[in-house]
């Protein structure tokens, strides 16, 4: 099965609904700390009701700073962060209360770059081409100059800790 394909150069790439049922289950395990080390639970007020939203979600850590890369693009987690003002929690056995804030253009392809150099040590070689291929459209081989070019399609959030 390939992954969700985020490839497409829109502003906005919605997960499929195998995608959003598995969020659920998502959401659970990385709370409770199991799934990938990095994997953690992204949780923010809604921006129209409100209500606690939940995203299990992927952070990569450079230089002992965490971010969040947003592989759909303007996604509605990254629309919620954005209204709550960088307001979230983060959690993975322990709530962390953090502003997240959100990098300019120039500052994002080491990040991007970073996220790929993680999920290549956590997968195989054909999992790494699946995924460089369907969530950032560029090739395994690619360069930094090849994630700059797409960086305008793909939000990246450093995360700053409350305590």
């Amino acid at each position: 099965m390939n992954p969700q394909d985020y490839s497409a150069r829109t502003e906005y790439r919605p997960p499929g609904r195998w995608y959003q049922w598995g969020n659920r289950l998502g959401v659970l395990l990385t709370s409770i700390g199991l799934g990938p080390r990095d994997a953690v639970t992204l949780a923010i007020n809604g921006r129209r009701t409100g209500k606690l939203r939940r995203i299990p979600i992927l952070k990569t850590e450079v230089d002992g700073t965490d971010y969040l890369v947003s592989l759909s693009g303007e996604s509605q987690w990254v629309r919620n962060l954005r209204a709550a003002e960088g307001r979230a929690r983060i959690t993975r056995r322990r709530r962390r209360n953090a502003t997240i804030v959100e990098l300019p253009e120039a500052d994002r392809p080491a990040i991007i770059n970073a996220y790929l150099q993680a999920a290549r040590d956590r997968s195989s070689v054909s999992s790494y081409a699946k995924q460089t291929k369907f969530y950032f459209g560029i090739e395994p081989d690619h360069s930094l100059g090849d994630i700059a070019a797409i960086t305008p399609h793909y939000p990246v959030f450093r995360i700053d800790y409350d305590d």
